[in-house]
């Protein structure tokens, strides 16, 4: 059987936002799987804005996608051949396929996806790498405490729901930034949120100081910018700084001005802490576990916005982060 593998690769390093020349779209013959692989057809691919900071030069968490290479993606997919002891076709699994329709694993990296704990979206986003985002940087790094506040940005994001949710769970008062009426009604009576401020409608400062009027304990960031700013204005005595992403940069062609409030720190006598997920990954079973429990229970809520499409309309799809469209976890379904 001849299958025909479609795929996505950088064809130049993008300047701002990227455009339909960065990419290339390309179709050649699926791979076949030697002796300890399997084959795999892609089902899902998740998006996320960091994909956009892995297509700039220089250093970071993890390398850059390199000129002419398949485009960096997570993915669910079916195991479709195997040549591997341990994997069986008809499996799903979840791992870091790229985008393309056909990869080849030998296993390292990747995991099993159990449908009957939920569908196979979730593990993308709730039950994957968003969760776990959530759920090391809050309680790890940010370390709340019953009765803190815990204000959130990009809150109807795929990291942010849950980090607000989490926070509501383990007894403080969350309040999430997003952009929007209806993100910001979804957060507090679908969520449970206990207030939202909506940074499209102006002054965030503002809004901040009646949303949190006793201040900040833990500020999660995804945004970085002026949001970061409105955060850092609020601190309580104490506080943590969680820096989670700074999506108001990622497609930036100038230098960000600051944040150039940063000596509240010192005022506050308050922490600010980069992490990266991969740094968790010997403990990701045991937050996963946790979190299923609270989807079983009810206490937490799961969103995915799935977008059906193919592999050509992953440029576009991976756009709509940056526009605000998705409410979620955002999942591009092959």
């Amino acid at each position: 059987m001849t299958r025909v593998n479609h795929q996505v690769r950088l064809a130049a390093r993008p300047v701002g936002l990227p455009k339909e020349s960065d990419w290339d779209y390309v179709e050649e013959p699926a791979p076949e799987p030697e002796d300890g692989q399997f084959l795999v057809e892609l089902e899902y691919l998740s998006l996320d804005p960091a994909m956009r900071a892995w297509l700039n030069p220089g250093r970071s968490y993890v390398p850059p996608v390199e000129i002419g290479e398949v485009m960096r993606a997570g993915g669910i997919a079916r195991v479709v051949e195997s040549r591997h002891p341990d994997y069986a076709v008809g499996e799903r699994v979840n791992g870091a396929f790229g985008v393309q329709r056909y990869a080849v694993s030998d296993g390292g990296g990747v995991v099993r996806v159990d449908t009957s704990v939920a569908e196979a979206p979730v593990h993308l986003g709730t039950l994957g790498i968003s969760g776990l985002t959530a759920y090391f940087g809050l309680l790890d790094v940010g370390r709340p405490e019953p009765g803190q506040t815990v204000v959130v940005s990009a809150a109807a994001g795929s990291v942010g729901n849950v980090v607000g949710q989490i926070a509501r769970i383990k007894g403080c008062r969350a309040v999430g930034i997003a952009g929007g009426e209806e993100k910001c009604r979804w957060l507090t009576d679908e969520l449970g949120f206990d207030a939202a401020v909506d940074y499209k409608a102006g002054d965030a400062r503002a809004q901040l100081r009646e949303a949190a009027p006793d201040r900040i304990d833990v500020f999660f960031d995804n945004v970085g910018g002026e949001i970061l700013e409105a955060g850092l204005s609020r601190l309580a005595r104490g506080a943590r700084v969680v820096i989670s992403g700074a999506v108001s940069q990622y497609n930036a062609t100038e230098p960000p001005p600051g944040p150039r409030n940063y000596m509240n720190l010192l005022v506050m006598r308050a922490t600010m802490t980069g992490f990266v997920i991969f740094d968790y990954a010997d403990r990701y079973r045991e937050a996963a576990t946790e979190i299923a429990g609270w989807l079983r229970s009810g206490e937490l809520r799961s969103r995915e916005h799935v977008v059906q499409g193919d592999i050509a309309q992953f440029p576009e799809v991976l756009l709509s982060l940056f526009r605000g469209e998705n409410t979620g976890k955002l999942v591009l379904a092959l």
